[in-house]
């Protein structure tokens, strides 16, 4: 999942990068309007959690502008303005929901990936392939039968890779979808996360790498 969290507070919207990325989401940062603008023309997001007064371009008129996208994105408004007023306004703008600060971070998390969950793009709840069910609501994994204990970043890794499948997914492409923006294109993690949840899969291997062109999930598909 890849969030875009528009916030002028420098010092907040770090520490909402750092815990959104603690539990596997891909974050980009964006400090005012102008450059939540640029950033959402060249990038793809699942969820967008926007501030309402920001510079540049006021959040009002920038979650206006995003509705109005053919890509439609998902708009978690996260303001200090927390009237009844103020949400009944914000959510008329075409928010999707809206969370007044000061907030509690878990739940932040659990708005986020149900409205990622509600996009019109989001496939079934449970992902299935090749013998593993990947629950994201309830974060389980299993093969076979077998839990899996997974780290944020390879869980996010395979449930990318379940998404596209029978399709690759690139080097760059699961950068994009489980790093961020910030991510080295030369790095090696991809390389070395493919090979921790290969062992944490087990055999037979279900993680194909064809050289330049990606990695996908091989064998027969869920029901």
């Amino acid at each position: 999942m890849r969030v875009l969290v528009v916030e002028d507070a420098r010092a907040l919207a770090e520490v909402l990068a750092e815990g959104l990325r603690d539990q596997g989401m891909a974050v980009d940062l964006a400090h005012d309007g102008l450059e939540a603008a640029a950033k959402l023309d060249v990038n793809a997001y699942d969820v967008v959690v926007l501030d309402r007064d920001l510079p540049g371009i006021h959040g009002d008129t920038l979650c206006q502008m995003i509705t109005e996208r053919d890509d439609r994105v998902m708009v978690l408004m996260l303001t200090a303005a927390g009237s009844p007023g103020d949400r009944v306004s914000g959510l008329s703008l075409g928010a999707d929901d809206y969370l007044a600060k000061p907030f509690h971070f878990p739940e932040l998390v659990l708005r986020i990936r149900s409205l990622a969950r509600r996009q019109p793009s989001a496939r079934a709840r449970t992902l299935r392939a090749a013998g593993i069910e990947l629950d994201p609501l309830r974060r389980t994994v299993t093969r076979d039968g077998r839990h899996l204990d997974l780290s944020v970043k390879e869980f996010a890794l395979l449930e990318a890779l379940l998404r596209a499948t029978p399709a690759f997914l690139s080097t760059e492409d699961l950068l994009e979808q489980v790093w961020d923006e910030h991510a080295d294109p030369l790095t090696n993690t991809v390389t070395v996360t493919i090979g921790r949840l290969r062992r944490k899969l087990g055999h037979p291997s279900v993680i194909t790498t064809t050289p330049g062109v990606g990695y996908r999930i091989t064998g027969p598909p869920g029901p």
